[in-house]
């Protein structure tokens, strides 16, 4: 079903099981989490149900490791990304798209396990990874435009060689 939304939105399949992503989904504020009119406590609510649904995971290339990640390409799932998780497995993340590449900003607020993001361009070269600390309200702005963004747990992508400037395989 997620191969058919992603077919629908413009996604294309590229040799098998390797996908190029194309622009989808709507925009939303440029930083994920932003209780745009105060909906805090709708957002809580949605994060608790989130996490007790079962999770489509799709598979990923990173620096020829294989991952396992969610997307999130709509502007609610974006703005939930990981929040309110007590853990995250391990090779596991989550992979937000953008229907636009533009700076991204990220921050942590309501968030519960400390993550890693990378930051990724249209092309699926990494332009950026910072570290990010559990329930704080720091912005993480990209440093270079972005389509994508690609959080696994802390430390992730240092234990694995992963640096900025190389490749992810959709």
């Amino acid at each position: 079903m997620l191969r058919e939304r992603l077919r629908e939105c413009g996604f294309m399949l590229v040799a098998g099981l390797a996908v190029v992503l194309a622009a989808c989904g709507s925009a939303d504020a440029g930083v994920r989490g932003t209780d745009a009119g105060g909906n805090g406590e709708q957002a809580a609510e949605a994060g608790a149900g989130a996490a007790a649904q079962a999770v489509e995971l799709v598979p990923l290339r990173v620096g020829g490791i294989e991952i396992q990640v969610e997307v999130a390409d709509d502007a609610d799932e974006r703005q939930r990304g990981l929040m309110y998780r007590e853990s995250l497995a391990e090779n596991q993340g989550m992979l937000f798209v953008y229907p636009e590449q533009r700076i991204l900003g990220f921050w942590m607020r309501n968030t519960l396990i400390p993550l890693d993001i990378a930051y990724i361009d249209r092309e699926g070269r990494i332009v950026d990874i910072q570290q990010m600390e559990p329930q704080t309200t720091e912005t993480h702005d990209s440093a270079a435009p972005a389509m994508y963004a690609l959080e696994m747990n802390q430390g992730w992508f240092e234990a694995n060689g992963i640096r900025i400037g190389d490749l992810i395989e959709f």
